[in-house]
This record gives C-alpha cells, sequence and structure tokens, in this order.
C-alpha cells in the first residue's frame, strides 16, 4: 500500500511527459515552419528556372 501512495505522490514521470509533449509540439511547428518555407522556395526557384529557360 506504501508503494501505491508513494507512485501517486511522485513528480517525476509527470515532468518527463511534459517535456515530451513540448518536444513534440515543438517539432511539428518546426515542421510545418520548414513545409511553407520549402514551398515558396520552390516556387521562387521555378520562376528564375523559367525566366534562364526563356
Amino acid at each position: 500500500m506504501q508503494f501505491i501512495k508513494n507512485f501517486i505522490k511522485e513528480e517525476d514521470g509527470v515532468t518527463a511527459i511534459e517535456y515530451a509533449l513540448i518536444a513534440a509540439v515543438l517539432a511539428g511547428v518546426i515542421s510545418a515552419a520548414f513545409t511553407s518555407v520549402g514551398t515558396g522556395l520552390a516556387a521562387a526557384f521555378t520562376k528564375i528556372i523559367n525566366k534562364i529557360g526563356a
């Protein structure tokens, strides 16, 4: 019974889960940003290639 009480009081696992959630959110934001930037760069390079080729 004491093990269960100590387990409920312990907050190390909760902190680890919070850090994991923060890391997951940051990874999603970074991924979305790179996708957006990549699309813009692709459009810019396409315009440059079309002007060079024409």
